[in-house]
């Protein structure tokens, strides 16, 4: 198998932008990440904050608006807000279970 390339679909920034806008609005991304890729697996939280966080970089690098850095941090709060959210869920479900 190692001779055997995969081809890996990515999205490209604009297209991870919308999805983590459509998620910010709490609507859901796995068919625009389904539609983008054309694969059924749904962008986590964690994949998404790496993405956004890495935009951030970049736009610190390119000298972007005040502004603009400021939107895309509080896109990187919210992720983690739900993250957070999710894994309260997790434990309270956990607990329960036990």
């Amino acid at each position: 198998m190692s001779g055997v390339k995969r081809k890996r679909n990515v999205l490209n920034v604009k297209q991870k932008l919308e999805i983590l806008q459509k998620l910010d609005k709490g609507e859901s991304a796995d068919t625009d990440a389904e539609d983008e890729l054309n694969e059924g697996n749904a962008i986590s939280h964690s994949a998404a904050l790496q993405s956004v966080e890495t935009f951030l970089d970049y736009m610190g690098q390119r000298g972007f608006d005040y502004g603009d850095i400021t939107a895309v941090r509080k896109i990187c709060v919210d992720i983690r807000q739900e993250m957070n959210k999710e894994q309260k869920q997790r434990c309270i479900k956990d607990f329960l279970k036990h």
